[in-house]
């Protein structure tokens, strides 16, 4: 078989296996299989780049768009807003406006569920995917081709019986309940502020400017509606499973209705059964289903006649403030946090809700034992949503916010710009110390075993660990007087410290808890520097020129380094064996002679492959791209350079270097 219908098969049956695994929940290979065929596709197309195809499936693990951006498109067809209500009595009288607008000819609602995330145009020619467009503001969006395609659920190319030579599918973008509660806890463990419900998640990673990032983050997609010449069908609902059946995951529980008692029932069952489902929704939407009927019903300046959707009442319930509780994260930061008289509420019991900050508390106007309206935000996060003033005590004195640390008394400052209250005393507030010491055990960090955020505060309360450095000196004797511990559990954590000593300096660098310093920052800080003295001894000029290293980090980094404090518990750490610089093998090879320089690679190469040459370029302090632009310095160009690609680099006058000119400029000598 000639390399050319290799590569077409392999891709036809990646592909294949995509949507079994993604759409169809009934994968027939195991993911070794799966790994085994991408692993020769790629290989194939490194050989042979002149059949490369962006539609690959080897290219959806994204790419970094910095530098790059999103342009902007105006929508073929206007993506308007519905119509909505939150009483089935106005989607009875929807129905009935429709009977009348179709002058009482019979007609069918298609029930859908109204999924919580952002909405995509996906435009399709010749079964390919050429463009996708946010909604924007309904006529034009941003272009997100590039993040859609690490979309694994989202076919690249579409394969089956009555497919047009172009088409629009409309859908949303969500982010299941498992990979928010995961992106959430990650963004908890680096001090970055949380995401309110998935809704904003999958928004705010649709815009992300790296996509591997966004692959990484586990979006899915969901698809309610056809628009194009020539489709299947005549109407909305059999060309969904057309749609369906060319490899889109169309809306599973669509449900033909007839009249306005099966509409009714439709919502009755959703209204509860929606909690079971792995993905936010925050309603159910009704249409016409005859595309011909709503072509006649036709459109409002803002929506479409022939459509409504119908928002799920929030859950909600009335519960008694016992009293707010000011809690300091580990960062500082001062949290409200409303403790309740139990309550059950979408399932569950809930106790406490937070606040969030002293804009909100004082908006809310709580006074102390307040009947409160609790919320279950995005069907999972308890959300206070109001006061029954009626039931006030006589007499009952407002909520204050703290002007002082709950902790320690030290008095709070106002971070500029935001709405939060920090405790500044980061090196003698307890709860500050303890969340730093629980920071640095976690899995990401240290990943000391058999230390819990517990063990930690007992080993703190008992004067045995006073900052992350006496973590090295415990012994078994000591763990053994904490409640819990025995001679086994005891003995796993020491050899759970004695094993943080071979965890790399990167991970190093995230434990220490350096504000807005997370795990994607702290390798680039280790790469860069390559030891703990360089990052120490760095100005805030020198960390800007590092890539995605911004100010407002520069400055933290600097700050917390300038506490002679944190300088004692870096060299305590280091004399306990703590690594503090790359491996030796890593610092041999890299330097960084390439620093701030961008390159694009193109072709087949002798010495090295094209991952091992991206490697380089890193290692050396620089950045790869996957496209030309005037930002990119160097093209590294090997045999059958892409036509197109030389075109344009020779347009915009970039140098096109070969693989001897580049390993003489990381001074590599030949092997």
């Amino acid at each position: 078989m000639t390399p050319t219908l290799r590569i077409e098969e392999l891709r036809r049956e990646l592909n294949r296996h995509n949507r079994l695994y993604y759409i169809d929940n009934a994968p027939e290979i195991s993911d070794r299989d799966f790994d085994m065929m991408m692993h020769e596709l790629e290989q194939l197309e490194q050989q042979h780049p002149d059949l490369d195809d962006p539609l690959s499936p080897t290219h959806r693990v994204g790419s970094d768009l910095a530098g790059k951006g999103f342009s902007q498109a105006a929508h073929i067809n206007p993506m308007l807003s519905l119509s909505n209500t939150y009483s089935v009595e106005e989607v009875d009288d929807f129905v009935r406006r429709c009977r009348e607008g179709l002058m009482g000819e019979d007609f069918d609602i298609v029930g859908e569920l109204k999924y919580d995330g952002t909405s995509i145009s996906l435009i399709y020619e010749h079964g390919r995917l050429v463009r996708a467009v946010t909604r924007g503001d309904g006529t034009r969006g941003d272009v997100v081709t590039d993040n859609i395609l690490t979309i694994r659920s989202i076919p690249a190319v579409v394969e089956g019986d009555g497919i047009p030579d172009s088409f629009e599918i409309r859908g949303e973008i969500l982010l299941p309940w498992t990979a928010f509660d995961r992106l959430n806890a990650e963004r908890e463990a680096n001090g970055e502020p949380l995401f309110a419900n998935p809704r904003n998640a999958a928004a705010g990673t649709l815009k992300t400017l790296n996509s591997a990032e966004v692959a990484r983050r586990g979006l899915d997609a969901v698809f309610y509606y056809l628009i194009g010449d020539n489709l299947p069908s005549d109407n909305h609902y059999d060309n969904l499973m057309a749609a369906r059946s060319w490899g889109f995951k169309v809306a599973p529980h669509m449900k033909l209705l007839h009249s306005i008692d099966e509409v009714d029932e439709f919502i009755t069952y959703w209204d509860t059964e929606r909690r079971t489902l792995p993905v936010a929704t925050d309603g159910l939407v009704m249409k016409v289903n005859s595309l011909r009927q709503q072509l006649n019903l036709g459109f409002t300046a803002k929506s479409p006649r022939w459509a409504i959707a119908y928002k799920f009442p929030a859950e909600r319930a009335l519960t008694r403030l016992r009293y707010v509780s000011f809690e300091v994260g580990r960062m500082g930061v001062i949290t409200p946090v409303a403790n309740l008289e139990p309550v059950l509420l979408s399932g569950t019991i809930v106790k406490r809700a937070s606040l969030h900050n002293a804009d909100i508390v004082a908006s809310l106007g709580i006074h102390e034992e307040d009947m409160l309206y609790v919320e279950k935000g995005g069907e999972i996060i308890p959300k206070i949503t109001g006061v029954d003033t009626s039931a006030r005590r006589q007499g009952a004195a407002p909520v204050e916010f703290v002007d002082r640390c709950p902790a320690c008394s030290t008095p709070l400052i106002r971070v500029e710009g935001e709405a939060s209250w920090i405790c500044p005393n980061k090196y003698g507030c307890p709860p500050q110390i303890v969340g730093r010491i629980q920071h640095f055990v976690g899995r990401h960090m240290m990943d000391i075993d058999g230390i819990g955020e517990e063990a930690v505060q007992q080993l703190y309360d008992r004067g045995l660990v006073a900052d992350i450095a006496d973590l090295y000196s415990l012994t078994t004797d000591q763990l053994l007087t904490l409640e819990g511990f025995g001679p086994r559990s005891a003995e796993r954590v020491v050899e759970g410290v004695r094993a943080s000593l071979e965890v790399p300096f990167e991970r190093v660098i995230y434990a220490l808890s350096i504000p807005y310093v997370g795990e994607t920052v702290s390798k680039k800080l280790a790469r860069a520097t390559t030891d703990i003295d360089s990052l120490m001894a760095a100005s805030e000029e020198a960390l800007t020129d590092i890539p995605d290293i911004g100010p407002r980090i520069a400055r933290a980094i600097v700050d917390f380094f300038a506490v002679e404090g944190n300088r004692a518990i870096v060299e305590r750490l280091r004399q306990a064996g703590v690594k503090m610089a790359v491996d030796h093998t890593e610092q041999a090879s890299g330097s960084d002679r390439l620093a701030g320089k961008t390159f694009v690679i193109s072709g087949v190469f002798a010495r090295h492959s094209r991952d091992q040459y991206k490697d380089m370029i890193e290692a050396h302090g620089g950045r790869n791209s996957g496209s030309i632009s005037k930002k990119t310095d160097f093209i590294l160009a090997g045999d059958n350079m892409g036509p197109a690609k030389y075109e344009k680099a020779s347009k915009l006058g970039i140098p096109i270097i070969n693989e001897d000119t580049f390993l003489e400029m990381i001074n590599q000598p030949d092997e």
